[in-house]
């Protein structure tokens, strides 16, 4: 016969192991709280596209005035006309003809100090184009303003040689340059509606 209350549960054992399972358990949690940190979300600063599209193209043009210089430099101390005829002979022009007469005779009022002021003012304007690219890259205001400005000094210029004699390279550039003016004013414009609170900001 078994003995009455031997199957019944111990009330205070039960409790007591209740207790014991949940300080375990928070200790657990406590414990994988601390390990793994919880993870927050990093936005990505969001760049202007055509921001960073004409900061490379003024890079790339300060690269290659800064190689025409490099090229003008080292035909410091040479015989320009002797190079440009042996230039001439190796792209099979007639050495006789018009355009090579006048281009030989125009090389002899390239002097080497005309070569060296020639070399400096190419440094000097692909130190400015490195300057707008970076600061575009950046999306600094001053950059935006100094590019607008710049563009819009040599577009008049760059009009008249169009129109003065008409090639490929010429109309590419200009259009080129009036697309960055166009975008560049209507970039500042944005900006200065979005600081007095007129408008949405500038995409």
């Amino acid at each position: 016969m078994r003995e009455p209350g031997r199957n019944r549960a111990n009330p205070a054992a039960s409790f007591n192991v209740s207790i014991g399972h949940l300080v375990a358990t928070g200790h657990r949690m406590a414990e994988e709280n601390i390990e793994s940190p919880p993870s927050t979300t990093i936005k990505k600063p969001h760049h202007n596209r055509w921001l960073m599209l004409i900061a490379a193209f003024k890079l790339a043009q300060a690269l290659l005035f800064i190689a025409i210089g490099v090229g003008a430099l080292r035909l410091v101390g040479k015989d320009l006309g002797d190079i440009l005829l042996k230039l001439a002979y190796h792209m099979r022009f007639n050495p006789e003809s018009r355009f090579v007469n006048f281009v030989l005779d125009r090389a002899e009022f390239v002097t080497d100090r005309v070569l060296r002021r020639f070399s400096i003012g190419l440094f000097a304007y692909a130190a400015l184009g490195m300057t707008e690219g970076i600061g575009l890259y950046l999306e600094k205001g001053w950059a935006e303003y100094m590019t607008l400005i710049i563009t819009a000094s040599f577009l008049p210029w760059e009009i008249y040689e169009v129109f003065r004699h008409v090639t490929a390279v010429r109309s590419g550039l200009l259009v080129v340059n009036v697309m960055v003016f166009l975008y560049l004013l209507k970039v500042v414009v944005e900006r200065g509606k979005q600081k007095r609170g007129d408008g949405p900001p500038a995409k």
